[in-house]
């Protein structure tokens, strides 16, 4: 059982590096992008979304250089399963406040002209789901082809 719990938290570790990379990568091409798009959920002042944003793409691209790395795993997991409480908060506020735009996840969101009901639901699970890696990952931090293996191994040393 340990077998499977390793490998799949090793899956889980990946999977979330990878979404991670490639949504601050996505964000990091286009910072004015990232601070519009933060602007349109209407939780911080406009002057201060562009460095909301900005932030966002950074931390972003930093847990899953981590997380790709096997550093740090358990607080890292942590800090990723709060981003996505805060992401899934924020969708769930646009949706009941009858707003229609695009996360900006994956792009550069924007406000859509037909109803973004589906899309919010897509979302929420998805970030649902990417919640429950990162659980995982939380309570099982040992994961194979990970630094924090060696690191541990060479402290006890």
């Amino acid at each position: 059982m340990t077998f499977v719990r390793t490998w799949a938290g090793t899956a889980a570790r990946i999977v979330l590096a990878a979404v991670l990379g490639y949504a601050g990568w996505v964000k990091v091409q286009d910072l004015t992008e990232a601070g519009r798009t933060v602007a349109l959920y209407q939780f911080v002042p406009e002057e201060s979304a562009q460095l909301v944003g900005a932030a966002v793409a950074f931390v972003e691209l930093a847990l899953a250089l981590l997380l790709l790395a096997g550093l740090a795993t358990r607080a890292v997991a942590a800090v990723t399963a709060l981003l996505m409480v805060t992401y899934i908060a924020a969708i769930a506020s646009v949706w009941a406040r009858g707003m229609s735009i695009d996360c900006g996840c994956f792009s550069s969101g924007g406000t859509l002209t037909g109803g973004a009901e589906r899309g919010y639901v897509v979302d929420i699970a998805r970030d649902l789901a990417f919640l429950g890696a990162a659980a995982f990952l939380i309570t099982r931090p040992r994961t194979r082809y990970a630094l924090d293996r060696w690191v541990l191994e060479t402290k006890e040393r």
